[in-house]
């Protein structure tokens, strides 16, 4: 079943699923805990912005303590989301707005701050501006380039910063990042920046102004958008996706690029770290998901099972393990304290191995994209703690099978070392750049370039350092890299899909048209009485 849906052909591949089957059990989608606009109606999504999802736990001691926000084209709506444990009511929203003029196109509750009284609200629009909101007391604290004097592309991504009351980024299509400080207003006239440091393809700016004033800093990075930007676990690091196809990690309070990665061609969309901070995992418009290890600064792995776009990436923190090596430890320290700790894991799963314990170094992590379908991924040891690096060089030069991480299940009697020499796996892992153009377009992906040629597709990209990328460290070539089977690939959706969040009970997702989805996992299926659907309220218009 899995090759006839990789390879885009049947009925069984066009079907929408309403469940999926992992090692854990039964992953089960909850109808009456779905989320929508109280009329239900499919939202005609054409030109509009990505629907996005955010969560905001505000300790309820009722047991509803999540709260939840999307926004819908001209619409924002702020819920109770009761999981798992009740059908969703959308005739009672905590709070909609409608705006006019402008759209929202992402949202970030401060998660520091929220409660059952408050929650500071920051909601980001497409012609450029930062609005402040509190949905519970139902009030607009401030506006932020309200004038557009600070940049005039839309907001493409806004985090509050981790572990502050008051600081917020905020990411542009124009390719920069702006920090504010929400005690401090915004000036009346463009802001004069004065260079702070710079380096390879950004800088950083600070304002000139001797008042306190917003933004406190600019920096801009890279050639076009920047799609999103993630901060580590331990908020000391930034890493952003741009649109020039390149990952860059920086030092977040020294504005100090730490490494970079390019994708094998197009922008990149979307980036999350591993919950211990040792890796990240990228996707785009190379229809790839990338794995990027920290401590080394390069591509550790790729892997192959979307047939479009990859819109968002997300780890799964309830499913991420490592036994007989010990827990993943929190990501602390230097570089070298980092490579050490790395190492010792390596040596101590190395060491279990040949004593005959069973050893299982495990990351999750799923992805969603244009073409509909929902993936899950394992990441396992035998990517993580390879043999060797000389190992690793060695097939890649004659082209032999690297390691990849064999996430699907076997058929009776059938070893992980048989499946490997499936016809469809060995086509992967020697899939060259034209290969997987060719892939692109047999399956409509946006992402196809016509051309076969290098020196064409340097024409068409406008850039030779695009393309010089390729092979080397920074974009190593397909078969480079060990090749991540996905563990799940599902067809959920009608239209493309816009995000995966991983909860304790559940995962959720949500697509173009407007439909925010809640997955029970297996054994928290709640009991969830009949949908009350009264009319829908009055909204709020801004």
């Amino acid at each position: 079943m899995w090759k006839m849906a990789a390879e885009g052909g049947g009925k069984e591949a066009n079907e929408i699923k309403t469940q999926f089957t992992t090692r854990e059990g039964v992953y089960k989608l909850l109808p009456n805990s779905e989320y929508s606009r109280p009329n239900r109606v499919p939202f005609n999504s054409q030109g509009s912005n990505p629907v996005k999802v955010s969560f905001a736990n505000v300790n309820d001691q009722s047991g509803n303590g999540e709260r939840v926000c999307f926004n819908v084209g001209r619409e924002l709506y702020f819920y109770i989301y009761k999981g798992v444990r009740k059908a969703a009511d959308l005739s009672k929203p905590i709070d909609k707005r409608i705006y006019k003029g402008t759209l929202p196109t992402c949202h970030d509750p401060n998660a520091l701050t929220a409660s059952g009284h408050s929650v500071a609200l920051l909601v980001g629009f497409s012609a450029g501006q930062v609005q402040l909101i509190d949905p519970i007391k139902k009030e607009t604290s401030k506006l932020f380039n309200e004038d557009r004097l600070i940049d005039k592309s839309a907001v493409t991504c806004l985090k509050w910063v981790p572990g502050s009351e008051s600081l917020f980024l905020v990411a542009h299509a124009s390719g920069c990042l702006y920090l504010y400080n929400v005690e401090h207003a915004c000036g009346t006239a463009p802001p004069h920046y004065q260079l702070l440091r710079q380096g390879q393809s950004y800088a950083v700016h600070t304002g000139k102004s001797k008042a306190a004033r917003n933004p406190l800093l600019r920096w801009t990075v890279g050639e076009g958008a920047i799609n999103e930007f993630a901060f580590s676990p331990d908020g000391k690091f930034l890493a952003c996706a741009g649109q020039d196809g390149f990952l860059r990690v920086f030092i977040f309070d020294s504005a100090e690029l730490h490494g970079t990665m390019k994708s094998y061609f197009g922008g990149l969309l979307c980036v999350c770290w591993s919950p211990d901070g040792r890796y990240l995992v990228t996707g785009g418009e190379d229809d790839l998901v990338t794995v990027w290890s920290f401590s080394d600064s390069r591509v550790i792995a790729r892997g192959r099972g979307h047939k479009s776009w990859v819109s968002v990436v997300a780890f799964d923190h309830c499913i991420t393990s490592v036994q007989e090596c010990g827990a993943p430890a929190e990501f602390s320290g230097s570089d070298e304290d980092f490579q050490e700790q790395f190492n010792g894991s390596r040596e101590r799963a190395n060491s279990a191995q040949s004593n005959g314990r069973s050893v299982s170094v495990t990351y999750r992590f799923g992805s969603v994209g244009q073409d509909t379908q929902l993936c899950l991924w394992d990441l396992t040891e035998d990517v993580l703690f390879p043999l060797s690096r000389t190992r690793t060089h060695t097939n890649a030069e004659t082209n032999s099978p690297l390691p990849r991480s064999n996430s699907l299940p076997h058929s009776s009697g059938s070893s992980p070392n048989t499946h490997k020499a499936d016809g469809v796996i060995s086509k992967f892992a020697t899939l060259a750049l034209h290969e997987t153009r060719k892939e692109h377009k047999r399956n409509h992906s946006m992402s196809y370039i016509s051309n076969k040629s290098s020196e064409k597709l340097h024409q068409i990209m406008g850039k030779a350092d695009a393309t010089k990328a390729v092979g080397t460290a920074l974009c190593p070539r397909m078969e480079e890299t060990p090749l991540l089977e996905p563990l799940v690939c599902k067809k959920i959706a009608q239209e493309r899909l816009t995000v995966l969040i991983f909860l304790e009970d559940s995962l959720v997702t949500a697509c173009q048209e407007g439909f925010i989805c809640t997955w029970a996992r297996p054994g928290k299926l709640g009991v969830l009485p009949s949908q009350n659907q009264s009319s829908s309220p009055s909204g709020t218009v801004v």
